[in-house]
Order: structure tokens, then sequence, then C-alpha cells
């Protein structure tokens, strides 16, 4: 069963990366989300100037059958530092901040379940938004699998990581 979720963690190129390598994920596309003006796509460079409201984030297509909801979100949390508000490693404003945007009003009972989780392991609260979807704008071609493309790109995300996200839903 095919589902689609949006996450945004930071700078795409990183997160995009890292969720491609997960058994289970069939898609991704790195793009902006819920941003103030719906009517026209905005460009990397609008985006950037933090006026736009909107979110480097990803979506995410991935089979239900071989990666749950809940296994998804909680590697999700892996690649993040979900007290950071406006920031993730060395980038900083609101494009750069951490959310989960659902289209299907039943996932909001897994995602409050795993934030719920997550949060216990925090003393602070936890800055992740949680929020329908509003508007999604695919990014710009160039910052498509941006990482494959340049694998010398910058990313915040430690090389590490994304072996443990090759491994990390793997069937025995």
């Amino acid at each position: 069963m095919r589902k689609t979720i949006f996450l945004a963690g930071g700078c795409f190129w990183g997160v995009l990366h890292y969720l491609k390598q997960v058994a289970g994920v069939l898609n991704t596309e790195a793009g902006y989300a819920n941003g103030n003006n719906a009517e026209s796509a905005p460009s990397y460079e609008e985006v950037y100037t933090d006026l736009t409201g909107y979110a480097e984030a990803v979506r995410v297509e991935y089979d239900a059958r071989i990666l749950d909801l809940r296994k998804l979100l909680k590697l999700y949390f892996l690649c993040i530092e979900p007290t950071s508000v406006n920031r993730q490693g060395e980038d900083e404003g609101t494009r750069y901040r951490t959310g989960i945007y659902y289209i299907d009003p039943v996932d909001r009972v897994v995602i409050d379940e795993v934030y719920r989780e997550v949060q216990h392991g925090y003393s602070c609260p936890l800055a992740v938004e949680v929020a329908p979807l509003e508007v999604f704008y695919p990014a710009e071609e160039h910052h498509q699998d941006y990482l494959e493309k340049h694998p010398d790109g910058y990313c915040h995300l430690p090389d590490a990581l994304f072996e443990m996200a090759r491994l990390a839903n793997k069937i025995s």
C-alpha cells in the first residue's frame, strides 16, 4: 500500500538522501511545504529569504507493507535535532524548521504517538511542527538527488547516518 508523508528536517539535500536509503521508501522529492503564498511555486531564492514561510521538505512515498509510518518517523527523528527552533546543523532560518506534514488524517494518531515517545527523551519541548499539508511545490531540478549528483556537496548529516538508514529496515 503506497502512502505519502512530507518531512522537513533542515536542508532538504541531506534529508532526502537519508530517507531514500531506507527500504520501503519508494520515491522522494525535495520541495517547499506550507508557505504563505499558495498561488504560485516559490523559487529557492525566494524561500531562502525566509519571507515566504515555506519549509524545505521532502515528499516521501513509501510502501506501508514494508515500512510502517511509526518506523519511518522514528528514523526521521534520528536525522534531526528535534528541540532546535529554525535550525539544523549550521543551517539557520525558518526554511530550515522541522516538521511533519500529513495528507491522511488517520496518520495523525501515529504521528502524535511517536511524538510523545520521542518527547519523553528530552527535558525541553520538541520544536517539530505537526500539521496537515497545506501546499507543496517541488524544488528546482538541480535540488533533486543533489548529493547523488554532488557526492562531495554540503550536508549537515553525518555519512554514518546514511549507512544506518540503509540497514535500518532490511528484512532478514
